[in-house]
């Protein structure tokens, strides 16, 4: 064969190199597209799913749950001055405790209070035991009052409310110096400067057996 035979071949074949499509195309993965079925791009960034499931058996077409970043957080913080408290967050609930509230501040009427505070079924928020607590103090039942406040207490030992109203029951029944553990229990968890501290450290500094009017 001559030389010039030689290129002709090898030049048609790199004529048909360049215009012939090649034949191993990359094949794909039934579904494709990253995301789990359907194809176009795999439904979110970098190929995730976002309806996809995290956890066995939850429903594909359900977006998974998520939770807010509560790192560090407690219902109620040492050194947390302002409202101590633990929340009322429900509206409905919110607003039949401030009915409650009033019927305590603003008529005084104590036993009409206890019956609206136990018909909201919440007796494990700290709020409604301690206010129950209060109401059968003003009655005068020294022993229920005692029974709501060691619940509230057990519920939120940080609930400060709770140690105020406690401390000044302690102060009505002669424990002057229990009272005065409440009193640096609430300077631990809010400081000498919350309203709490300072009602209760103004009741003690009373002589003993002053009318508490609290």
């Amino acid at each position: 064969m001559s030389n010039p035979l030689i290129r002709y071949v090898v030049l048609g074949a790199c004529v048909v190199a360049l215009f012939v499509p090649p034949i191993f195309a990359p094949v794909f993965a039934a579904g494709g597209g990253g995301g789990g079925g359907g194809g176009g791009g795999g439904g979110g960034a970098g190929g995730v799913d976002p309806f996809a499931s995290t956890s066995a058996g939850q429903n594909r077409n359900t977006p998974a749950p998520s939770y807010p970043n509560r790192s560090g957080t407690k219902a109620t913080q040492k050194g947390k001055k302002p409202n101590n408290q633990s929340s009322i967050g429900d509206p409905t609930f919110a607003a039949a405790y401030r009915a409650a509230y009033d019927t305590i501040y603003e008529r005084n009427d104590y036993a009409s209070a206890i019956a609206q505070l136990k018909a909201l079924g919440r007796d494990d928020n700290p709020n409604v035991a301690n206010l129950i607590g209060y109401s059968y103090r003003k009655l005068g039942d020294y022993k229920q009052s005692q029974v709501w406040y060691e619940h509230a207490l057990a519920i939120d030992p940080n609930h400060v409310l709770t140690w105020q109203y406690y401390g000044l029951w302690q102060l009505e029944q002669g424990n002057r110096e229990q009272a005065m553990y409440h009193l640096e229990k609430i300077a631990a968890i809010c400081g000498t400067t919350c309203e709490e501290y300072k009602s209760l450290a103004a009741a003690l500094d009373k002589p003993t057996g002053t009318a508490l009017v609290y």
